[in-house]
């Protein structure tokens, strides 16, 4: 079921995406606190030897170091960030603006992870759909972001929204697709250092889980 219009789903920057993405960026977008905070996540929430799904992932994908994983997947639209990243087990190339279908069996993935993603994609409903078919039941899908985007390459709906606003979008896209009321979380984080310690924040912490049935 679609959710955004036409003009919810354009971009300041509309030349192809391939193009922007080309060149690696070995930099992490997220300061300390946010990815200290988005490894508890995740420590917490996916089971050991699951079959995870990084989806939208780069040259980090901020999995805990001390658990192991059946295989981790990942995908994005760096060839060279994808191959640097050390948890990756394999990992494929692909333009989700332009192709939805994802080349991943009917309930073959445990857990799906999208970091700092969610807000660059213009057809959602599509790809909510698709991780739908490839989660199995009782499994999980964790989108996290906080309030960094590349403004000129973000659709219309996020570039004009609040983080709130954000939140209520990625769950209203999952729920009309299908997908049972998400868990919200909206965090600050404690800044790393000195700062922290004087009562200094880090990069706000959002995200949106969901659970697809049993």
């Amino acid at each position: 079921m679609a959710v955004l219009t036409e003009d919810q789903r354009r971009k300041w920057d509309e030349s192809n995406d391939d193009l922007f993405y080309a060149e690696p960026r070995f930099v992490q977008h997220l300061d300390e606190a946010f990815r200290r905070r988005l490894t508890q996540l995740y420590r917490q929430r996916i089971p050991p030897c699951a079959v995870v799904l990084d989806l939208m992932s780069s040259w980090v994908s901020h999995l805990p170091d001390e658990i192991s994983y059946q295989t981790v997947i990942g995908h994005g639209l760096n060839t060279a960030e994808l191959e640097a990243n050390p948890r990756l087990d394999r990992h494929w190339r692909q333009n989700l603006n332009r192709d939805q279908q994802l080349p991943l069996k009917d309930a073959s993935v445990d857990a799906c992870l999208i970091v700092a993603g969610w807000q660059y994609l213009q057809q959602p409903e599509a790809v909510a759909r698709e991780l739908w078919r490839v989660l199995r039941p009782d499994s999980q899908l964790i989108v996290a972001f906080s309030n960094r985007m590349f403004f000129t390459k973000a659709p219309q709906i996020w570039a004009d929204g609040s983080d709130r606003d954000h939140l209520s979008y990625v769950a209203e896209v999952l729920m009309a697709q299908g997908w049972p009321q998400p868990e919200l979380i909206a965090e600050d984080t404690q800044a790393s250092g000195v700062m922290g310690w004087i009562g200094g924040k880090g990069d706000p912490f959002f995200a949106v889980i969901a659970t697809k049935p049993a």
